[in-house]
């Protein structure tokens, strides 16, 4: 099994206690800032809905979280990310221990070109489930989760690529879920599906929340979906040239009382 990057032991998901805390994060493209100076903390066993306009460094940040940003040449990064006692900046953190404890989910779906099931024994392969039959009972485990097993449990062979975009949608979702993260990542998962689609991954993220108890973290261009299923909310805004968090608060206070003009006049439709 891959090495865990740390061995502290959790806080009551029961408590709404910062899961993961943000300090003067920093990020920057050959030199160039996408969002600066951004500070605050992520409860657990919540929803954290991130909204704003596009080009405010929303997706950046969430690379950020899982390391992906170490993958994209001339990406600096700089400032302070905690979970637990952890720093996830520190270059001795192993980061594919770390992208199994926090799974990210796309914009655009994107199983692997292979059959249904093995775009879940797949990555389970690689994290060193050696047991076969263990294997077999994550599959359906997590399938059943996202709420497909009974769509495709008889054509587990089929290629993914033959399913339709909410279904590749929710696979890709269920190959996260078998390394059984702690935290999930899903920028704008629902902005490549059709409404129906969309509700049926929305009710999905809810429940992962309410009875899994994930903490959940997602990017979205759509308020009416971030005031529905999110329990925080943070706008991202431009200014200067670069990607700023103007507010975070409760979803009930980010929606209802904004503090600050921006947030106030992005919710009303009046900017952005």
């Amino acid at each position: 099994m891959t090495k865990s990057i740390t061995n502290n032991s959790q806080s009551s998901i029961q408590d709404l206690q910062p899961l993961i805390q943000i300090q003067q994060l920093s990020l920057s493209y050959k030199n160039k800032p996408a969002f600066q100076d951004v500070t605050f903390s992520i409860p657990q066993n919540s929803i954290t809905a991130i909204v704003g306009p596009s080009g405010c460094g929303k997706s950046s940040f969430l690379t950020c979280l899982n390391r992906l940003s170490d993958l994209i040449p001339n990406c600096q990064v700089s400032g302070h990310i905690q979970l637990g006692t952890v720093n996830l900046l520190s270059p001795k953190i192993n980061t594919t221990a770390l992208r199994r404890r926090i799974g990210m989910i796309f914009q655009k779906p994107n199983p692997f070109p292979m059959s249904i099931k093995k775009n879940i024994v797949f990555p389970l392969k690689e994290h060193g489930f050696a047991n076969a039959q263990e294997r077999e009972q994550i599959v359906e485990e997590v399938l059943t989760d996202v709420g497909l097993w009974s769509e495709v449990k008889n054509r587990l062979e089929d290629s993914a690529m033959s399913l339709s975009g909410g279904q590749k949608q929710r696979l890709c979702l269920a190959r996260a879920l078998a390394l059984k993260p702690e935290i999930l990542l899903m920028d704008e998962p629902c902005s490549a599906l059709d409404p129906i689609s969309s509700g049926i991954v929305e009710d999905l993220i809810v429940r992962l929340r309410h009875k899994y108890h994930y903490t959940i973290i997602i990017v979205t261009h759509n308020l009416a979906q971030a005031k529905r299923i999110a329990d925080y909310a943070g706008l991202f805004w431009v200014e200067e040239g670069c990607g700023r968090l103007i507010e975070f608060g409760t979803a009930t206070q980010f929606f209802n009382a904004p503090e600050h003009e921006l947030t106030k006049a992005y919710i009303q439709g009046t900017k952005g």
